[in-house]
């Protein structure tokens, strides 16, 4: 029987409706990847077709804006909002308006043309989290600035144009409606009860055990009771940090070998399907804040969000969180064949991406689309 389920963060009703997943195409969607190979503009050598560099983690004789980085932030060519000028906030009627100030960067994740995060090493991926976090602090500064949601689209039905590996970053004069409505129940739930309400959810997966997908020492992953999509995942650190720019180095190491992980296990159960990940954190005008919690949301998009979803915001889930977890959790990720390995070394790491193949969820639809 169909199951309504709130989230107790902000309300929103979700459905896990399981026999929908039984429904013809229910699972076929567009092309995680493209095909045929094209000029890339991120690729190293190719650094005159990007705006100039404003961050870089690169080898100490090496010149800006040239070869030699393993890491680039540049703005992105095509921006959502512009840097330069003033908010001009007004009024036409009952309409509100203001300049579309705000920065947008593109994160290159790496010089070589990978496809995405998993295909880095835990190095890679520890220089992209610090990225992140050093970015979100020179942001910071600017007064005009209010927030910076960081966030990754993977394969062409999540959004991403250019396969190469890389994640974006948006600064905004507002906060968006999604984090104010996250941070005003988590607030009340503070008020009621003086906790944290994600360091509770923390405490409750990890004593209940059936979402969790990854426990580690310092970071856990779990497919949230209320997922709104199959294989949501979140990853939140199990120290209370409200604001992501306050980790130090040592967090963004344990945060690249739980995400590489939790990444692999995604991608692997979902054959590279196309997926988004956003960083949920707090504003940049608040102060450290005992009730919100900054986290990772991994949204695989395998589903399609029709009539239903968009007329009255409740999302139908055909896949329970607990099976989602269940299937997740079986993914060994220290024996999936790296992408260079050679026949026999594929064959001494026992099994690897397509061994898991076979183990591919029975609800997913055999006339889906293969990555």
């Amino acid at each position: 029987m169909p199951e309504m389920r709130k989230d107790p963060v902000i309300g929103r009703w979700v459905i896990v409706a399981k026999s929908r997943a039984n429904r013809p195409h229910d699972f076929e969607a567009a092309p995680s990847r493209r095909k045929g190979k094209a000029f890339c503009p991120f690729c190293v050598g190719n650094e005159s077709h990007t705006p100039e560099e404003v961050y870089a983690v690169r080898e100490h004789s090496s010149v800006a804006d040239t070869p030699g980085w393993s890491l680039r932030v540049v703005p992105n060519k095509f921006p959502a909002l512009q840097v330069e000028g003033q908010l001009d906030s007004r009024g036409d009627g009952i309409y509100d308006l203001m300049r579309g100030i705000g920065a947008h960067e593109v994160i290159i994740e790496s010089p070589r043309h990978v496809l995405n995060s998993t295909d880095l090493n835990r190095k890679e991926m520890a220089n992209v989290y610090w990225a992140y976090r050093e970015r979100l602090c020179d942001l910071k500064c600017d007064s005009r600035l209010s927030y910076g949601m960081i966030f990754k689209n993977v394969g062409v039905a999540a959004g991403a144009s250019l396969e190469h590996a890389h994640s974006q970053l948006i600064a905004t004069s507002l906060v968006p409606v999604v984090v104010a409505d996250e941070m005003e129940g988590a607030k009340r739930h503070f008020n009621a009860r003086g906790r944290c309400i994600y360091c509770d959810m923390i405490r409750q997966e990890l004593q209940i055990g059936s979402r969790i997908v990854y426990d580690g020492p310092d970071y856990i992953a779990f497919c949230p009771f209320a997922s709104r999509m199959p294989f949501e995942t979140w990853i939140l650190p199990k120290h209370h940090w409200s604001h992501y720019e306050e980790i130090d180095r040592p967090a963004t190491e344990s945060l690249a070998v739980v995400a590489h992980s939790v990444l692999s296990k995604v991608e692997t159960v979902l054959d590279r399907s196309a997926y988004n990940y956003m960083i949920h954190t707090a504003p940049f005008k608040q102060p450290t804040l005992g009730y919100y919690h900054w986290h990772i949301e991994i949204v695989p998009r395998i589903t399609n969000v029709a009539g239903f979803e968009w007329g009255t915001g409740f999302y139908i889930n055909p896949v329970p969180p607990e099976e989602a977890a269940s299937f997740l959790r079986e993914v060994d990720t220290e024996r999936l064949r790296p992408q260079t390995a050679t026949k026999s070394e594929a064959g001494k790491n026992g099994k690897n991406r397509a061994d898991y193949q076979n183990m591919r969820p029975c609800f997913r639809n055999d006339t889906a689309t293969r990555a």
